[in-house]
């Protein structure tokens, strides 16, 4: 298994696990969330997909560690993983946060 792939999986999967084992905020099932996903991967879509785009990359990716699989202008599908992850976490602690004060 590639190892961006697996490093942007496990990331995923432990903010997940954070959420539903240990923090319980609901965030998932809030329509300002998923709103606050889109928002952010439109942007991410318009920054990756420039960075990485085919005909003049600024970033490149070694194909073996990653599935291969690229959206919007070459960038891989494993960077939305991630730009999930880093953005669920920090929402959850934000939500937790408040929740304290």
């Amino acid at each position: 298994m590639p190892e961006y792939t697996v490093a942007a999986a496990m990331a995923a999967g432990a903010v997940i696990a954070i959420e539903l084992l240990w923090l319980r905020t609901g965030l998932f099932a809030r329509v300002e969330y998923v709103l606050t996903l889109v928002i952010a991967f439109g942007f991410q879509v318009l920054v990756d997909g420039w960075l990485t785009k085919r005909s003049a990359p600024i970033v490149l990716y070694r194909n073996s560690e990653t599935l291969g699989v690229r959206v919007a202008w070459g960038t891989p599908v494993e960077d939305f993983v991630f730009g999930f992850a880093l953005l669920t976490l920090v929402l959850l602690l934000w939500e937790r946060a408040r929740r304290r004060a």
